[in-house]
């Protein structure tokens, strides 16, 4: 079969505006929610970041943390992703659940999370990927897997069950100032509500498929 003629179609619910919130926050938790035991990794999601010059990155990365400030994600700072966001502060977030025919875009800037929130999440990982932490020099060329495990052992010797955060991983929080729920219709013609921030609070319009 030609990829032209792959295709599916979408039977999702409406999504209105009488039903949705006038809060993006509490939109995404509603359909959150409703995925959380539908989906094999329902906090999965797409992080898109871009150099300064334009030249765009996207990977899998986990929700770990969300309320009104934003969403939260932990990594290598000094990783691809690390640095671009360096550059420019910004980032794109997606979500696709297709148990239901959903997608949530969100675009903002990004702030570093605090030293105790870090910590915190970094203290409760398995030990083994805590070593792992120190073991990755996270988007470098290396060598070999056996360097690889051959440094994951290096830290297991060293620290044990005491393994330390070190201070170039930690968190990051994706600040929302647009957001977008995608719902899949049928005949293409979909539900998207989009929501964005201005001074005064959030807006929200209905843009077509």
């Amino acid at each position: 079969m030609a990829l032209s003629n792959i295709r599916r179609e979408y039977r999702g619910q409406p999504l209105r505006e009488s039903d949705a919130s006038t809060s993006p926050f509490e939109q995404f938790t509603r359909w959150f929610d409703e995925v959380r035991d539908l989906e094999g990794d329902p906090t999965a999601m797409v992080l898109a970041t871009a150099t300064r010059d334009g030249r765009p990155a996207a990977r899998m990365v986990l929700l770990k943390g969300v309320d009104e400030r934003g969403f939260v994600f932990y990594t290598n700072y000094r990783s691809r992703k690390g640095r671009e966001i360096g550059e420019t502060r910004r980032a794109s977030l997606l979500f696709y659940w297709p148990s239901l025919e959903r997608q949530v875009r969100i675009e903002g800037v990004v702030d570093v999370v605090s030293d105790a929130e870090s910590d915190a999440y970094f203290d409760s990982r398995p030990v083994e990927s805590r070593w792992s932490v120190h073991a990755s020099p996270q988007s470098d060329v290396i060598d070999s897997r056996e360097q690889l495990e051959a440094a994951q052992e290096g830290a297991r010797q060293r620290y044990d069950t005491n393994v330390p955060r070190p201070a170039w991983w930690g968190g990051y929080r994706v600040v929302p100032d647009q957001f977008e729920f995608w719902q899949g219709r049928p005949n293409r013609l979909h539900d998207r509500l989009r929501y964005v921030k201005s001074p005064e609070g959030w807006t929200r319009d209905r843009i077509a498929p």
